[in-house]
């Protein structure tokens, strides 16, 4: 993932600043939740368990002072150097009860009883010493706590007041976070839809649009979360991991040694996981593309596929594709019960009941108290939480790194970027010199191709499928470029302009026209401000559509749903044909324009031709060839060679493959009449 780690980490310095905030906000956040166990440890070993610590009779009633049967005595860490000690006594605990010890140097280690006013402590090697005492009633042992009580309600109100800090620092990086990740991913969707504009058109010939719409949406999704929750998972449990084992050291260097192996197993966890996962992931995201791509072919062709009751062979491919996606979210989902976090808690419980029994044994010696033993088991815990979180995130981080690299194989795809200069409208004089051209290397679909056509003709290609008509236009248009031969427009080659300026004086009519969502009017400006209402109005009164549109509900506001679905034919050829003429073309392409119209929409059309068709260079592909009757020229194309070129009239007389085929479909139309 070394290149593309790279180009996402370049994707999220665009936006640094939130990000570094955010990450010294986890730092800090962490710091202040660090603090916690240190407060607790030093409430358990100073305030709670340091009551039986050493206390000494003293002469006033001071602050830690405590009076006891007519004297007062003060904990051995509240005596000041230079000060005066009285007798030694100790405050000792035993099962919920507190003695007072009349004694000095008793032993902390042992097993204690308490019996006709003695206290028993009975060592490991079974000797008992025997020493006076007195049971504590409950407000007794209360006096000797009081001095801690300020002590302890600071450190609580400290640990309340970090947990608190840490929250709302956690808070403002995750909130930073997100929106830095949103912004990263609303970048990344622009320059991706950005990108697929500029590709050339043969590169849609071969991914279908679901895949790419896939490519779009869900793969930069799992970025997303790529950066929303992986990449937040993995810096915090690294600084928070860090700040642990620090603290941990701080602690006690033994107990941080014992901890230390976590590390080195989550790091080969995460090796091994990633190896398997990988290739369980570029299946699955292979597969869902083509379960996207065939779920948006199945609703386009729906009429077809009920029509030809496809559906159960429909079905039976969709099935086919979904059951490998589900037998390999599957494999991925064992992978996951394998190694989650249920493991780490093992090995957490191992380090635990460890080191609970080496304290109990008494093997990590009296430096370690009760109080380094509760943080301890709490910077334990609090180190398992960003170890699972990264564990957890360990699918999405596979998931995201197989989407970066379908995202950025789409973004490396060579396109043209969109200029935005613009040139003088030309006069639309074209000339093809010698154009050979092949879709696929060694087979030509056009040979030797060589005619011109000046401002204002209209030239007709006719010929049998195949043969090489729409290649011709794909060419003009440059969706195509050619190896051998020249294409000019006004006697510059169209290599030498870019293709948005060549194309800024060119319109289209489609056989299947397309049309936006959106209305009438939008589809035909293409919401260009350029193209005003008067231009919309103009253009739809030129093709004799105005009167028909204004008679909808809305008139040209009247909504068109995806490719217009809600509109006849002729309605949509229309706007197309409208649309065409509003941007006002130096070169208008006709390709099959009225093949799908009605004859009295076709009339309509052709009384508009004429008067549309000056000063513009026109080209026609026709099947009917009564619609281009009136053409300047005719070539006629067999095998993607020119086989014959002249007016209907010259091409009649000639008594070719023209004449051949107007005949034929005289002859059809007049057996149709009959």
């Amino acid at each position: 993932m070394g290149n593309n780690g790279k180009r996402l980490f370049q994707y999220a310095w665009h936006y640094k600043r939130p990000i570094l905030l955010a990450l010294l906000l986890l730092a800090l956040a962490i710091s202040a939740e660090l603090v916690g166990p240190f407060l607790a440890k030093r409430m358990i070993d100073t305030n709670i368990m340091g009551i039986e610590k050493p206390w000494y009779e003293s002469k006033e009633d001071g602050r830690y002072d405590v009076e006891y049967n007519g004297s007062y005595y003060k904990r051995a860490d509240h005596w000041k150097d230079g000060e005066t000690k009285g007798r030694e006594v100790r405050v000792l605990q035993t099962g919920l009860t507190y003695y007072f010890v009349d004694a000095a140097d008793v032993p902390d280690k042992g097993v204690r009883t308490f019996a006709d006013g003695k206290l028993t402590v009975t060592s490991e090697d079974d000797s008992k010493q025997q020493y006076p005492a007195a049971l504590l009633s409950r407000d007794e042992t209360y006096h000797f706590y009081q001095p801690e009580l300020k002590s302890m309600i600071t450190l609580a109100a400290g640990y309340v007041g970090m947990l608190l800090i840490g929250a709302g620092l956690a808070y403002g990086q995750k909130f930073l976070l997100q929106v830095s990740a949103n912004r990263i991913v609303r970048k990344m969707r622009n320059d991706v839809f950005r990108h697929i504009q500029e590709l050339p058109v043969q590169y849609f010939d071969n991914l279908p649009a679901g895949k790419v719409v896939a490519r779009v949406t869900n793969d930069t999704e799992a970025i997303r979360e790529l950066y929303v929750s992986v990449l937040a998972n993995f810096f915090s449990g690294i600084i928070y991991m860090t700040a642990i084992v620090g603290a941990l050291f701080l602690l006690d260097v033994r107990l941080a040694l014992i901890a230390l192996p976590l590390l080195p197993i989550l790091y080969f966890w995460i090796i091994i996981y990633r190896k398997y996962a990988g290739s369980f992931n570029h299946v699955i995201r292979s597969r869902l593309s083509d379960i996207n791509g065939m779920i948006n072919e199945s609703i386009q062709g729906m009429p077809i596929i009920q029509v030809f009751r496809r559906q159960k062979e429909t079905m039976s491919e969709f099935g086919v594709m979904n059951d490998e996606y589900f037998k390999y979210q599957n494999k991925l989902l064992r992978l996951n019960s394998v190694t989650s976090h249920n493991l780490l808690n093992v090995f957490r419980n191992v380090i635990f009941i460890s080191v609970i029994w080496m304290f109990a044994g008494g093997w990590l010696g009296t430096a370690v108290s009760v109080g380094v033993l509760y943080a301890f088991i709490d910077y334990m815990n609090r180190m398992m939480q960003p170890i699972v979180g990264m564990v957890n995130q360990l699918s999405n981080l596979e998931v995201a790194r197989v989407s970066a690299e379908r995202v950025f194989a789409l973004l490396d795809e060579p396109g043209v970027p969109v200029s935005e200069q613009r040139m003088a409208r030309y006069k639309g004089n074209v000339a093809f010199e010698d154009v050979s051209f092949g879709y696929k290397e060694n087979e030509d679909v056009l040979k030797h191709i060589s005619f011109s056509a000046k401002q204002g003709e209209t030239v007709a290609l006719v010929g049998h499928t195949g043969s090489g008509k729409s290649s011709i236009l794909n060419l003009l248009f440059r969706f195509y470029d050619i190896d051998r031969g020249a294409i000019t427009v006004d006697g510059t080659n169209v290599r030498d302009m870019s293709k948005q300026q060549l194309r800024q004086h060119m319109g289209i009519v489609l056989q299947e026209p397309f049309l936006f969502t959106g209305t009438i009017a939008s589809n035909i400006s293409l919401d260009d401000p350029a193209i005003t209402r008067e231009k919309i109005e103009g253009a739809l009164r030129d093709v004799g559509a105005y009167d028909m549109f204004m008679q909808l509900p809305h008139g040209l506001d009247e909504p068109v749903i995806e490719k217009g679905s809600t509109l006849s034919a002729g309605q949509r050829q229309l706007i197309s044909f409208a649309r065409a003429l509003a941007f006002d073309p130096a070169i208008l392409i006709l390709d099959e324009a009225t093949a799908s119209i009605d004859t009295e929409t076709e009339a309509i059309i052709q009384q508009a031709l004429d008067v549309l068709k000056r000063g513009r260079t026109t080209f026609v592909i026709a099947h009917r060839l009564s619609t281009i009757r009136a053409a300047d020229q005719i070539l006629v194309l067999d095998r993607g060679r020119i086989v014959e070129r002249g007016n209907h009239e010259e091409l009649m007389v000639h008594g070719g493959k023209y004449f051949a085929m107007y005949q034929l479909q005289q002859g059809a139309a007049v057996s149709a009449l009959a």
